[in-house]
Order: structure tokens, then sequence, then C-alpha cells
């Protein structure tokens, strides 16, 4: 291709700050590029895309390319894909069928680690692609082994991946990293240790994937252990791995390590980007220090939906419904288009408050003004809203509407409302849902019998008792929780011995149940 042909020419002029009065409508536009039986022809219809500014047009881009690839000309391809901004999937996945085509298997796998570094999620169809690609190569480099064990791996083939990842000769630390991660999304933790530990070299990125691998499987004291292990082989962290670790601090409510963890990222020139800021924020407010939670979002040069996602969510969670529900607004104002995880927060912050019109209002606007569509979690904040302002037929109502199936959390919110202001008629509709639903919890019949016994109803206790005997329910299993002192997560569980200073943890509560009881406190049992 010479930088002479009429396609280039065309590719490199810019869109009509104006819309053009010749401007052709989306359909025609579509039509005349499949009509195209020349090049010429082509060239003509995408000088007309480029006057009117429709190369930002994902289908019609899709369009050009596939038309391009039957042409067998990629290079035309590549120039209508590279004018668009910010291509999706669709337009990636054109580009690497037009490769593929064109028999650019090379360029094909290119164009996918393109995709994932631009954040782009793949679809079946690029995975599957990406795969044939790889496995039709006679031979393959470590970028080919890289690329087709990450594809299996991201399609849920962790096997394949790992049968594949046995066949390489020389392994890079790139295609261990890539077994790690494999392992990581399907929460397969024993195997990725076992990899990770098998390795002959790490760098960071490998150190990151196994604290991103414990940290989003829940797990985040193992993934603070990887993280001072890391320290430790003098390798030092980047800003993803420090927005991790902070996180893992936030879920394990580690306040003192997490104020470390900040003045490390101030004291080695770390970019107050939005992944580290996001990640302060909302480990400050999870930890109680709402006041240093907002000084960082104030102090954030740039903020993406995440940090306007922690500031809402620590607000409201801290009782400041108002000040979230402004927040909120403000952030529409900034013209920040929210996702399903803000209105969970808005709503929390309308039950918090008991603003039952304004959290109407809220849950209709994400289906009206975002085309939201509500999720279970969302349900979930309305009906706990309208039972804890007393409205449980509404809540009721709203249940049985719902466009997907309710699970316990919004079962259990409608019950909770049923507790609070004594209705049993709805409650014991509540129960018989939950029962289907979570057979072994104890909890919602110990919270029936309660309820029954307030109105002293001891033979419908008693009828409780013989059904959780019948069906074999017992308590069920402790909870855990921890607190953190002097720099060390301290975990406790329910009857639990094996802590160091068990007996004067014991001793001491011994003491703190006898002055409860002088004080005259009888202890309720309820759902918890």
């Amino acid at each position: 291709m010479t930088r002479t042909s009429s396609f280039y020419h065309f590719s490199t002029l810019k869109p009509l700050q104006q819309p053009n009065i010749l401007f052709q409508g989306h359909s025609i536009l579509a039509g005349q590029i499949k009509r195209c039986s020349k090049v010429t022809e082509l060239e003509h219809v995408y000088a007309s895309m480029i006057k009117t500014g429709a190369t930002q047009d994902a289908f019609l881009t899709n369009q050009v390319i596939s038309a391009c690839s039957s042409h067998s000309r990629v290079d035309y391809a590549v120039l209508a894909f590279n004018q668009m901004e910010t291509p999706n999937v669709f337009v990636y996945n054109a580009m690497i069928r037009s490769y593929v085509h064109c028999n650019y298997p090379n360029q094909a796998l290119g164009c996918y680690v393109d995709m994932m570094r631009a954040n782009v999620s793949p679809s079946s169809y690029t995975i599957k692609e990406s795969r044939k690609v790889c496995d039709e190569m006679p031979e393959r480099d470590a970028f080919a082994w890289t690329t087709i064990i990450s594809a299996h791996a991201r399609a849920g083939d962790v096997g394949s991946a790992a049968l594949l990842f046995e066949r390489v000769g020389e392994r890079n630390t790139t295609i261990w990293n890539t077994m790690i991660d494999g392992y990581a999304r399907l929460g397969n933790l024993e195997s990725a240790k076992l990899l990770f530990n098998q390795m002959p070299t790490r760098d960071i990125i490998s150190w990151t994937t196994m604290i991103a691998c414990y940290s989003h499987n829940k797990k985040y004291r193992e993934a603070l252990a990887v993280f001072k292990k890391m320290m430790m082989n003098g390798i030092s962290p980047d800003g993803v791995t420090m927005a991790i670790v902070i996180s893992a601090c936030a879920h394990l409510g580690a306040l003192e390590l997490g104020k470390e963890m900040h003045l490390y990222v101030m004291q080695n020139g770390f970019h107050l980007d939005v992944f580290i800021g996001s990640a302060l924020i909302d480990m400050y407010a999870k930890c109680g220090e709402l006041d240093r939670s907002l000084l960082v979002f104030f102090k954030l040069r740039e903020k993406n939906l995440f940090c306007w996602n922690s500031i809402i969510e620590g607000l409201a969670a801290h009782g400041y419904a108002k000040e979230a529900l402004a927040m909120f607004s403000k952030m529409e104002e900034k013209n920040i288009k929210p996702n399903g995880v803000t209105f969970i927060s808005v709503l929390s912050a309308c039950t918090h408050a008991g603003l039952v019109k304004e959290g109407r209002k809220r849950f209709l606007s994400m289906a009206n003004d975002y085309s939201i569509t509500p999720g279970v979690e969302h349900y979930g904040c309305m009906v706990d809203l309208l039972s804890k302002a007393g409205l449980l037929e509404e809540a009721l109502d709203l249940i049985r509407s719902m466009k997907v199936i309710p699970n316990a959390a919004v079962w259990g919110a409608l019950l909770g409302g049923c507790k609070l202001h004594r209705n049993l008629t709805i409650a014991q509709e509540a129960v018989i849902e939950l029962m289907v639903l979570e057979p072994n919890n104890s909890g919602y019949y110990h919270l029936l019998a309660n309820m029954f016994s307030e109105v002293n109803q001891w033979g419908e206790v008693k009828k409780i008792w013989a059904t959780m005997k019948e069906l074999g329910v017992e308590k069920r299993c402790p909870g855990a929780s921890w607190i953190e002192m002097e720099r060390s997560i301290h975990q406790f569980t329910a009857s639990d011995n094996s802590h160091p200073a068990c007996a004067e943890i014991y001793s001491l509560l011994a003491q703190l149940n006898g002055q409860l009881k002088l004080a005259g406190y009888v202890p309720e049992v309820g759902s918890g």
C-alpha cells in the first residue's frame, strides 16, 4: 500500500465540525457498504463517513472492516480500524476476523492482546477465534503460547490451558503469570499457589497476580502475607499492587496497616490516581475514618466512577444519607454516568434515612434515566426501605413483581420489617419462602418463634421447634470476626479455642457476662 492510495487519503481527513447537509442516514450507509463490489466504491462510501463523523460509529466501522476483508484488503481494514478512538468488542472482533481471513495470524493475536490492554472484555467469539488461530499455527513462539493459554483460561477452560502450559518448552515469566491468573479466575487458590511457588523467577506482575488471587477470593489476610513476603524479597510494588493491598486492608478493617500503605504511597512517589485513590477512599470509610476518606476524595484531581461510588457508599454506610444523595447529584452534574453499584449505595442511603419517596424516585430513575435494569440487590434495598417504613404490603407486591428471582436477602429484609412492625401474616409467608431458599438457616425459625412468643402464641412456637427438629435444622455454623492490634490481624470464631490468648479472652468474657446479668440484661434470640 502506498501513501498515495485514495483510501489512505480519505482516512487522513478530519470530520466536519458541523453536520453536513449531505449527511446520509445510518441504514443508508450500511446498505451502501454491503453493496460495494469494488474497493473504489467502498472508498467513496467511507469518504462520506469521514466527512459526517460516522467513522466513530461501531456498527458502520464493523461493516467497513468486513467489506475490506472480503476484498482481501486488510491494509484498508487497518486504516478504518485506526480511525476509531474507542473501538468496542465487535469492532475488535471484525479486525481479528479480517486478519484471520487474510492469513495474518500473528497480527490477529496482536489485535487480541491490544484488546486486553484496552480493557475491552472479549466475547466468546473473540476467545474462540484466538484459540483457533493459535491451534492452526505450525510453530508457536512465546507470544503465541501466552495468547492461546490466556484465551483458554479466560474461557474458563483451565484444564486445556494447563495441558498447553505443560507443552511449552521454555516458559517465560509471562506464561507462568497467565496460568496463575487462569487458576485465580476460577478460585482455584491451591493450584495458583503451587504454580507460584514453582516459578523459577518472579516479577512484580507475578506477585501482584498472586496477591489479587487471594484478595478477589476474599482471602485478605493471605493477600497481605504475600505482599509482606514480596517486600522482604526486595520487590517494589507498583500502583496496581498498592491498590489491591489497600483494598484488602479495607475489607479487614486494618486501619493502621492501611495508613502505613497510604504513607508508603506518598513517600515513594506514587501518583494518586483513580485506582489508588478509590481504594484509599473505600479503606478509610470502611475503617470508620470518614473525614480522611473525604479528604482523599477531594484531593484527587481526576475522579472516575469508582471514586464516586466509594465516597457515596462511605457516606451512606456512616448514616450521612442526605450527604450521600447530594454527592450523587454532584456526580450527575459532572456527567459521570452511574452504574448498578452506585444505585445500591444510593438506595441504601435512602433506607438508612427512611426516605421512601426519594428511594422510589431513584429506583425508577435507574431504568428510565440510565437504562440500568434493577438487579436483585436493588430490589433488596427497596424491600428493606419499604419494610422498615411499615409499607409491608407494598414491599410484598414489589417482590411479586420482580423480574428476577428474589433471593434470601430480599425475603429476609421483608421478614425483618415484619418483626419490626409485628406483622405475623406476612412474616409467615416470608419464612415459607426462606425455608425453601435456605432450609438449614435456623435464624429465620428463631425470629418467627420470637414473634409468636411476643404475642403469647406458645402453641405456634412449639410447632416451629418441632418443625426444626423434624427437618434436622441446627444452629448454623458460627461466623468469624477479626480485629487489628499492633499491625497484626486477630481472627475469632464462636467456641474457638485456637487463639494463644484464649484463656484470658474467655475470662474477660465471663466477667462481662456477669456484669450484664447484674444490670438486668436479658438476651434475645434472633436471626443473627
